[in-house]
């Protein structure tokens, strides 16, 4: 059975930072790109970050560019989304996704609140 389950998220102060993980099983986690999304209320679930199936490649939208470091432990079958200079304006709920081809899967989210 094929888990993603993301921890880390929580409440925030402006310039704080949050790590969040996800912890897949049930597939060959190494062989999926792994990916980063978050959705706010009332908005699209807009890309963060993906990373290919050796750690490299990563990408990221202008928005966390320099704050967000993306990153996976093939070992551990784990993905992390480093988080700094948190603003409001990225409180969402974030969600990781794996990719093999055309076969998707996701997580359930964590909420990330940045708040003063």
């Amino acid at each position: 059975q094929v888990q993603l389950v993301e921890s880390g998220g929580g409440l925030v102060q402006p310039g704080g930072s949050l790590r969040l993980s996800c912890a897949a099983s049930g597939f060959v986690f190494r062989t999926y790109v792994m990916s980063w999304y978050r959705q706010a209320p009332g908005k699209e679930r807009e890309l963060v970050a993906f990373i290919n199936t050796v750690g490299g490649a990563s990408n990221y939208p202008d928005s966390v560019k320099g704050r967000f470091t993306i990153s996976r432990d093939n070992d551990k079958n784990t993905l992390y989304l480093q988080m700094n200079n948190l603003k409001p304006g990225d409180t969402a709920v974030y969600y990781c996704k794996a990719t093999f081809g055309s076969r998707n899967y996701w997580g359930r989210g964590t909420q990330v609140t940045v708040s003063a």
